[in-house]
């Protein structure tokens, strides 16, 4: 069995130990030390990390398994390991934040099952690489997600649309209601924070940076302790100030939008003349929907929704302008007085809701349009020894494949999956090769896969000019 060893500086943390292959010994074992550097691998005795999942500035993580467990139970083992040379109040605060984390998972990690569950959380002191010197390292041990983040599925699939933004929405704002009531504010929502399992729900990860308002001393402030995600923190996070259930509505927005662009890099969004994120005219949302995020991002905190829940109304709400919120929320009566203004006609947009496509979705569609049509050219000559019956019925299964491609009713693997199979049909009726041999046939669909690719570019670039110059 492979063991990483979690020692930051170890030069090779990957062991191996033949006698941990066997279950039974594996229960039983001896505590096992990195033969590289002498870090013990099994913590507190139980938990044997045997994969890497990733660093980041307060830590790393590695997946484990328990061996205390029944099945072996996977689980994530989160070391404290801040980064840089931070000064002894700097360390201190960092150190606070990761032992917040398990104070908060075990408060309400085992109350909702979009929370990962706390299993452990203890200090590890061993003798350091220094002469005379001794490290110390601390561990939180949690639920294991077996999934991806929002982050790396943005990367991997591009963006996100309105249907699973709203999926989203619906999915994290009752977490986010339930965290909020227990007098705590995450403070650092963002995409990769956000994972989703293997069944598809979704989990809000990394409470390192809460803030438990309700645990303030009497007459205290809320303040910031400048542990923020930039780009996704509001104003006043950014400033140091008091923070509110409306800070993490704010970077919930940001999260959204960044999935719905397909934006990587939130900053790239922001304009700094009217100092807002500029993002309408790139996405194609209703005004309704459009509205609630632009109220989720305003400047002030009590120009935003006060709860996840009034967001959650909103979105179950018929479409209409959301009332003017530059009232104070704290006057009631003037609140009930306004008059809603008329509402928009049901066709008011920012833009069409049909579904644009990239320029990677738009090359795929041709090569898969291009093959498509070599093959059933070949087929169908085959059996009509027709030229013109030929090419008119291509023409139709071709425009048939291609109005499908617009519906998205096929798309990603099916623009593989479906030359293959009408390949492999021609390999195996030889009446349908036209007397052309496999390779032959290959080399035609592949060169006609490659013309319709020249043509799309070509066309799309003179679109592109004439654009321009018009």
């Amino acid at each position: 069995m492979e063991i990483y060893c979690t020692r930051p500086q170890c030069p090779h943390p990957q062991n191996y130990f033949v006698d941990l292959d066997n279950n039974a010994t594996l229960r039983t074992a001896n505590q096992k030390y990195c033969t590289a550097c002498g870090m013990p691998l099994i913590l507190a005795g139980r938990y044997l990390p045997i994969k890497l999942l990733g660093r980041g500035g307060f830590g790393a993580a590695f997946l484990s398994r328990d061996r205390y467990t029944p099945g072996m139970r996977e689980c994530v083992v989160k070391q404290f390991l801040p980064a840089g040379n931070l000064g002894s109040t700097q360390l201190k605060l960092a150190q606070d934040l990761f032992e917040r984390e398990a104070v908060v998972l075990e408060e309400i990690g085992s109350q909702h099952e979009q929370i990962p569950d706390l299993f452990a959380f203890f200090p590890v002191i061993v003798p350091s690489l220094q002469p005379n010197e001794q490290d110390q390292f601390f561990y939180l041990v949690q639920e294991y997600i077996d999934g991806e983040n929002l982050e790396d599925e943005l990367v991997r699939k591009g963006k996100f649309s309105v249907k699973e933004v709203l999926f989203l929405l619906h999915s994290i704002l009752p977490v986010l209601q339930f965290v909020h009531d227990k007098g705590i504010i995450h403070r650092d929502i963002k995409p990769s924070n956000i994972m989703r399992h293997r069944n598809g729900k979704l989990f809000l990860l990394d409470f390192g940076a809460v803030k438990q308002v309700t645990n303030s001393p009497s007459g205290a402030v809320n303040f910031s302790t400048g542990i923020y995600s930039l780009g996704f923190a509001p104003p006043e996070q950014m400033s140091g100030a008091e923070v509110f259930p409306s800070t993490d509505l704010y970077a919930l927005a940001v999260t959204v939008i960044l999935l719905l662009t397909g934006q990587k890099d939130v900053t790239k969004l922001f304009d700094a003349y009217s100092n807002q994120l500029r993002w309408q005219d790139k996405v194609n949302v209703s005004l309704h929907f459009a509205e609630i995020l632009d109220k989720m991002l305003r400047s002030a905190p009590n120009q935003r929704f006060q709860s996840a829940e009034e967001i959650l109304v909103a979105l179950d709400e018929s479409a209409q302008p959301l009332p003017d919120t530059s009232l104070n929320y704290h006057q009631p009566q003037a609140i009930s007085q306004l008059q809603p203004p008329p509402l928009p006609k049901p066709s008011t947009k920012y833009k069409s809701q049909a579904a644009e496509f990239s320029t990677l979705e738009l090359l795929a569609g041709s090569a898969f349009s291009g093959m498509m049509g070599a093959l059933i050219s070949i087929a169908f000559l085959s059996l009509f020894q027709s030229l013109p019956i030929t090419l008119t019925t291509c023409a139709v299964i071709i425009g048939i494949l291609i109005f499908a491609q617009t519906r998205r009713w096929i798309e990603k693997w099916d623009l593989v999956i479906i030359p293959a199979i009408s390949l492999l049909i021609l390999v195996f009726i030889p009446l349908l090769q036209g007397g052309l041999g496999i390779q032959e046939i290959i080399i035609l669909s592949l060169a006609a896969s490659l013309a319709a690719v020249a043509l799309t570019s070509l066309f799309r670039l003179v679109y592109k000019i004439l654009s321009s110059i018009i």
